[in-house]
């Protein structure tokens, strides 16, 4: 027999202090947010429909440059009812964001049992649900205000001056509230469906669900009635009385602007209620 005269390596496997990059408390959210918006924009599809969702911006973009060069043709002049209809034509690439972005948000998480391992790290349900709303959130802001924002910036360049704007200086409060309402109450919702759900299809299915019943409920009531009073039972009724509060054009419904005020409040007081019960890193059974 020869021996190995090699001589032996010991791997010291003793405890050592991670000398890692640390991340300050309650920042691990962001963490979630970049991680999904970078999974988004590898998808081609993702890409298409975000880029077609700008094309209403062009249009518009087009009659600000015709209306400060053709002053004579009045009806491309900016007003603010025009930045107030291109927000709610945007409400089909709305929809189709938070469907296709929101619906697994949460239930493919829970369908892989993945809420368990995110929660066992020293990551808070706030954090988790923060992370997850913040991409959702931030997409349909980049949908709605931020190509609103860059209108009104493009008027007052294409224009040459700042009359416009000094006469309608309300739109940017108006834009930014409305913006923000509009995204916050979309993302609460999508995300809570989505926690309720193993499914993306299935949360997406209880959104467009949830959106056409009570629009449905709503048109049958006003055909009965004659009256438009009962459209706080409309989830695009409500958002769309208190936008026009915000942008100071006349109301298209009878119902009180603090009501559907309210009902867009509550809303989102409901999804965050079902989000805390339905965000577990262990499902209590009863």
């Amino acid at each position: 027999m020869t021996s190995d005269s090699r001589p032996t390596t010991l791997h010291d496997q003793t405890y050592r202090r991670y000398t890692g990059a640390r991340l300050a408390p309650g920042a691990a959210w962001a963490v979630i947010a970049l991680t999904g918006l970078r999974g988004l924009v590898r998808k081609k599809f993702f890409l298409v429909v975000m880029l077609f969702s700008w094309a209403q911006f062009v249009v518009r973009a087009v009659m600000l440059y015709l209306a400060a060069n053709l002053p004579q043709v009045d009806v491309l002049a900016p007003t603010p009812e025009m930045f107030r209809e291109f927000f709610e034509q945007q409400g089909f690439f709305v929809f189709v964001v938070t469907v296709y972005v929101g619906a697994g948000l949460i239930s493919t998480d829970r369908r892989v049992n993945a809420l368990q391992i995110y929660l066992s790290k020293p990551l808070t349900r706030v954090e988790y649900i923060a992370g997850k709303l913040a991409i959702l959130f931030a997409l349909l802001l980049v949908v709605t205000w931020l190509p609103a924002m860059m209108l009104l910036l493009l008027q007052v360049v294409f224009a040459g001056d700042m009359t416009f704007l000094r006469e309608n200086l309300f739109l940017v409060p108006a834009m930014t509230l409305f913006g923000l309402l509009y995204a916050l109450m979309v993302s609460f919702t999508m995300l809570a469906l989505s926690s309720l759900a193993t499914s993306a299809r299935y949360a997406a299915v209880l959104y467009a669900g949830a959106l056409l019943f009570t629009e449905a409920i709503f048109g049958i009531l006003r055909g009965v009635t004659g009256s438009s009073a009962l459209s706080w039972m409309s989830f695009r009724a409500n958002l769309a009385q208190v936008g026009d509060l915000l942008f100071q054009v006349p109301p298209r419904y009878d119902t009180p602007w603090p009501v559907s005020l309210a009902v867009v409040i509550g809303v989102i007081a409901v999804s965050v209620w079902v989000l805390e019960r339905r965000v577990r890193g262990v499902e209590v059974v009863t």
